[in-house]
């Protein structure tokens, strides 16, 4: 037999958190053949030496937001040069389908326009098949997934608006949920800070989270809090896991705000407790002390019940502008996440301006720009939104990096990039696999180099119910990447967000090198994932 592709000479780290050795691999119809101990005779029409380099499964992405962006740039460059092979899109509750409502297409992808980039793109799906086959039908080059998300089954049933659903509105989104599962959507999502799903009761999510039991699949959730109400908001998470027994996973796993600071022992302590108790909870994290969110967040839920046109005419309105900053200000919204007044104006840095009247503030503080324009911070917020219809994202300094490593080093806590995309992005779209490689495994010493790779492989393949990735095993799937332990490093930062990585020189997915010698192939072959 002549294999595809023969790795040799490689230390090889399985994705188990087993201790690596040396080893060869042989590939062949995108399936990896063997993993052999030490050097062999093998034929293979390529043959390569990795000089000692690491080799290990492909890094899954257990939180993306490349749901558009692969439409424009289906390589996913930023994600493939770090070693990424596999995406979960869906996140937050704001999946790309299933979307029926009349003229919803325009509204969603508006009103996600800060998360999920401005992309000019013809919007021709309907369900969870239809947005896949769009996908394969464009060319891909790492693999996807995606989740269905609460916000969207919420609009396409209730719109943005802020009330609760009738018995009949509930079972129409329980039914939407159940199809897309159907139609092969890995789990279901939920962002509770964000709107429109910010107005629904613990009692709406726990319903539709409920259509999971028959299908093993996971709840994924950005939590209702993880700043004030960080507590009560990890109590109704876990609650709903151990009601519904469905398999939960937390996102972008955090304590954040100075009066959590210092506390993510209890919060591990809290993941521990859940899975004692006979519930099935991992959980994410990207390792950087800042967040990146869209900058409309801040503002208060009713400012969104009517869709993005709205928001503007309320964004115009004096009077509508002063109840806002009383809201944010005065903390009048009980249980709302508010990011403002919880982070600081000064911790919230503004991204992707693109107006004339605002790029020159492109990376800065809101506490700085408002007082470059001597008015209040929430006033400035207002304008830039209004302006730059809703667009920019933000950056937001909320967490410390003793407690960055303290979840990090838990064993339920997998890595994955929450990135977002735009002309500054944060950091982590371009450099949170080899951060870690880098930064915490070889310079500090947090993790072991196995830990780390379990982190980023057979733990997330695991809690996304992916059988045939994350372990280098014969019959799984060809996703790999190499790299070198000595040289791994992440060069992207905030004032340089778009620098590529160091020290992985090659990836593969599907068994065909999708960067060879440290460049992007252009070959497409990724797959979706269809449960």
């Amino acid at each position: 037999m002549t294999n595809d592709v023969l790795l040799e000479n490689a230390r090889v780290v399985d994705g188990t958190g087993a201790p690596w050795f040396r080893g060869t691999l042989t590939i062949d119809d995108g399936r990896i053949t063997d993993v052999i101990r030490g050097d062999v005779d093998v034929a293979a029409n390529q043959s390569i030496d990795l000089e000692g380099k690491v080799v290990c499964p492909g890094f899954i992405d257990t939180h993306s937001h490349s749901d558009l962006e692969l439409f424009e740039d289906p390589t996913l460059t930023p994600k493939l040069r770090q070693g990424i092979t596999t995406e979960i899109l869906g996140q937050d509750g704001f999946s790309m389908a299933p979307m029926y409502r009349d003229g919803g297409a325009d509204q969603w992808a508006r009103h996600l326009s800060g998360l999920a980039g401005d992309v000019d793109i013809e919007w021709t799906w309907g369900s969870i098949i239809d947005y896949l086959d769009a996908v394969e039908e464009n060319g891909i080059a790492p693999n996807v997934a995606t989740l269905v998300g609460h916000g969207t089954v919420r609009f396409d049933v209730l719109g943005m608006a802020d009330r609760a659903p009738t018995d009949d509105e509930l079972e129409e989104m329980a039914s939407l949920v159940a199809d897309a599962l159907e139609d092969g959507a890995v789990g279901f999502s939920t962002g509770l800070v964000y709107s429109p799903q910010v107005n629904a009761s613990t009692e709406e999510t726990q319903r539709l989270a409920a259509e999971l039991e028959p299908y093993g699949r996971p709840f994924v959730a950005h939590i209702r809090s993880e700043g004030r109400w960080i507590w009560e908001a990890l109590d109704e998470f876990v609650d709903i896991g151990a009601h519904e027994n469905v398999p939960l996973h937390l996102s972008h796993f955090k304590v954040s705000g100075t009066e959590q600071h210092g506390k993510a022992e209890r919060a591990t302590e809290l993941v521990e407790t859940a899975r004692e108790r006979g519930v099935d909870i991992t959980a994410e994290q990207y390792p950087y002390t800042a967040g990146n969110t869209l900058l409309s967040a801040v503002l208060p839920p009713w400012v969104h019940a009517e869709g993005p046109d709205h928001v503007l005419d309320v964004l115009r309105n004096e009077t509508a502008r002063e109840r806002i900053r009383r809201d944010i200000e005065e903390w009048r919204i009980d249980s709302w996440e508010n990011q403002g007044a919880r982070s600081g104006w000064e911790n919230i840095v503004v991204r992707n301006l693109d107006t004339e009247a605002w790029h020159e503030y492109e990376g800065e503080s809101v506490a700085d720009i408002a007082s470059d324009r001597d008015q209040n911070p929430v006033f400035t917020v207002c304008d830039i939104l209004l302006d730059e219809e809703l667009s920019p994202a933000m950056i937001l300094h909320t967490v410390t990096e003793s407690d960055v490593r303290d979840i990090m080093v838990n064993e339920r806590v997998g890595i994955a990039t929450d990135g977002l995309f735009g002309a500054y992005p944060h950091p982590r779209t371009y450099g949170t696999y080899p951060r870690v490689l880098g930064t915490y495994v070889r310079e500090e010493n947090h993790l072991s180099l196995e830990e780390a790779v379990r982190k980023m492989t057979s733990l997330p393949a695991r809690a996304m119910g992916l059988d045939r990735k994350g372990v280098l095993r014969p019959g799984m799937d060809a996703d790999l990447v190499v790299f070198d332990p000595v040289t791994v490093e992440n060069r992207a930062t905030f004032e340089n967000p778009r620098r590529f990585p160091t020290g992985i020189p090659h990836v593969m997915v599907d068994g065909t090198f999708v960067v060879r010698d440290g460049e992007v192939t252009d070959a497409r072959p990724g797959t979706t994932i269809r449960k």
